[in-house]
């Protein structure tokens, strides 16, 4: 097992630049990075305190949010990711994607799922 950290938590927002404003002047974080995802429709905030990401803001996943809460996972950091997806498939965990994905920053990550369904993803920080 290859967990060094937990990542971050996703939330998933109708207008990223309203929520990246309330999170850094209400909340008090800091904004570290942001990108178009990699499927050209996603915007990516990622926010936390010196330097560390601890929330990642997620505009264009789901235009239907619903009322009573718009976490859309749980990230933990690891190395060594595609070891870490053989070992999910070994185990016979379900993947939500088959693919690892890679972001511009050369950051990986894949998501599975929990017992209840809930999604978890592995995270690899960019080089």
């Amino acid at each position: 097992m290859t967990v060094k950290k937990f990542e971050h938590v996703g939330i998933m927002v109708k207008d990223i630049e309203t929520s990246k404003q309330f999170y850094q002047q209400i909340v008090g974080l800091e904004l570290i990075d942001e990108m178009i995802h990699t499927n050209g429709e996603m915007k990516l905030a990622f926010l936390g305190i010196n330097g560390q990401i601890i929330v990642e803001l997620i505009e264009g996943y789901n235009a239907n949010l619903p009322t009573e809460g718009k976490v859309h996972h749980v990230a933990f950091t690891v190395e060594g990711i595609e070891q870490e997806k053989e070992r999910l498939q070994a185990l016979d965990v379900s993947l939500v994607w088959e693919d690892i994905t890679t972001l511009p920053n050369g950051a990986k990550y894949l998501f599975f799922l929990g017992p209840d369904g809930e999604w978890i993803e592995f995270y690899e920080p960019g080089k």
